[in-house]
C-alpha cells in the first residue's frame, strides 16, 4: 500500500489525531481505526492533480480519502471533525489533542477541497475545448468535399480521376510480376511434388518393411512381456522372503537385546546370591554376639531391678530422715523462742543491776 510515495505524490501537510470510523451496521457508533494518535497527513499528487489524505497505522493504511469538491469537513465538538467519503463508503473521524490543531486542518481541508475544485474545472474545461474542436473539423470536412463534388469543373473531376488511374496501373503491374514470380514458384512445387512423391514412395516401401519389422517386435516384445512377468513375479517372492527375512532380522535383534538384559540380570542375581552367602557365613558369629548381648542384658536387668530396691530403701530412708529433720527444726524453732526469751528476760535483769548501782 505504498501508492502516496510517488515521486509525483508529496505530503504538504502532516498532524497527529486519534483515527475512527463510523460502525457499517449502525451507521452511528465510532469504531477506532488507530490505538493510539497516528500521523495524518494531505498528499498531492502532481501528475493526476488530485488531493488525499493518507494514515497509515504501522504498516496497515487506515485512511486513503481522495479529496473531491463535494466533501465537507465538520467540526462537531471542540477537538473532533469528520468528513464523508462516498468511494470508500465509509465516514472518517479524527480526535485531536487540541483545538487549535483542529481549526487548523479544517482550513487546510478547505483549502485543498478549494484546490481540487479548480484542478475539475480546468480538466472540464480542457475536456470541452477539445471536444468543441473535435465537432468543428469534423463539420468542416464534408462541406468542402460536397463543394467540391458539385461546384466542381471538368478539368477538376479529371484532376481527380488521373491519380487514381496511376495508383491501378502501379496495382496492376505489382499483380503482374506476382503472377510472374507465382508461375516460378509452381515449377519449384511440381520439381518439389515431384521429389515428394518420389520420398513418398520410397518411404511406403520403408513402411512396409519396417511394418514386417513391427510384427517381430511385437512378438519379441510379447516375450520379453512374458519373461518380464516372470521375473517381477520372481522379485516378488523374492522381496516377499527379504522381508520375512529382514523381520526375523529384527526378531533376533530382539531377542538378542532381551538375553543381554536377561544376562544383566542374571550377574545381579548371582551378586545378590554372594552377598547373601557372606552374610550367611557371618550368621553364626552374629547369633553367638547375640545371646552374649542378651545374657549380659538380663544381668543388667537383674542389677537394675537391685538398684531399683537400693533406691526405694534410700527413698524410705530419706523420707525418714527429711521427717527427723523437720522434727528437728520444729524443736529447734522452740529452742529458739525460749532461748530469746531467757535473753530478753537477762537483758531485763541487766538493766534492772544497772538502775540499782545507779541509785546506790
Amino acid at each position: 500500500m505504498g501508492c502516496h510515495e510517488d515521486l509525483g505524490e508529496q505530503p504538504i501537510y502532516t498532524t497527529r489525531a486519534h483515527v475512527f470510523q463510523i460502525d457499517p451496521t449502525t451507521k452511528k457508533n465510532w469504531v477506532p481505526a488507530s490505538k493510539q494518535a497516528v500521523t495524518v497527513s494531505y498528499f498531492y499528487d502532481s501528475t493526476r492533480n488530485s488531493y488525499r489524505i493518507i494514515s497509515v497505522d504501522g504498516s496497515k493504511v487506515i485512511i486513503n480519502s481522495t479529496i473531491t469538491p463535494n466533501m465537507t469537513f465538520t467540526k462537531t465538538s471542540q477537538k473532533f471533525g469528520q468528513w464523508a467519503d462516498s468511494r470508500a463508503n465509509t465516514v472518517f473521524g479524527l480526535g485531536f489533542a487540541s483545538e487549535q490543531q483542529l481549526t487548523k486542518f479544517a482550513e487546510k481541508f478547505q483549502e485543498v477541497k478549494e484546490a481540487a475544485k479548480l484542478a475539475r474545472d480546468k480538466s472540464q474545461e480542457k475536456v470541452e475545448t477539445l471536444s468543441n474542436h473535435s465537432q468543428e473539423s469534423g463539420r468542416e470536412t464534408p462541406t468542402t468535399n460536397q463543394a467540391s463534388s458539385i461546384n466542381g469543373t471538368d478539368d477538376e473531376k479529371i484532376s481527380h480521376v488521373g491519380p487514381e488511374a496511376a495508383l491501378l496501373q502501379t496495382e496492376n503491374e505489382r499483380l503482374k510480376s506476382a503472377v510472374e514470380q507465382s508461375n516460378t514458384n509452381a515449377k519449384k512445387w511440381e520439381t518439389e511434388l515431384q521429389t515428394l512423391r518420389e520420398n513418398n514412395a520410397r518411404l511406403v516401401d520403408a513402411l512396409q518393411e519396417s511394418s514386417a519389422n513391427v510384427e517381430s517386435w511385437k512378438k519379441q516384445l510379447s516375450a520379453c512381456k512374458e519373461e518380464s512377468d516372470t521375473l517381477r513375479e520372481k522379485i516378488a517372492e523374492l522381496e516377499a522372503q527379504c522381508n520375512e527375512a529382514n523381520q526375523e532380522k529384527q526378531k533376533n535383534a530382539q531377542l538378542t537385546v532381551r538375553v543381554k538384559e536377561l544376562e544383566a540380570e542374571l550377574q545381579d542375581k548371582e551378586q545378590e546370591l554372594e552377598n547373601l552367602r557372606k552374610q550367611a557365613e557371618i550368621i553364626p558369629q552374629l547369633m553367638a554376639e547375640c545371646e552374649s548381648i542378651t545374657t549380659k542384658l538380663q544381668a543388667a536387668e537383674t542389677k537394675n531391678k537391685e538398684l531399683e530396691g537400693r533406691i526405694e530403701g534410700l527413698q524410705l530412708d530419706i523420707d525418714d530422715s527429711r521427717q527427723k529433720q523437720g522434727n528437728m527444726k520444729g524443736e529447734l524453732k522452740k529452742f529458739m523462742d525460749i532461748l530469746d526469751g531467757k535473753i530478753d528476760e537477762l537483758h531485763e535483769f541487766r538493766q534492772g543491776l544497772s538502775k540499782l548501782g545507779v541509785d546506790n
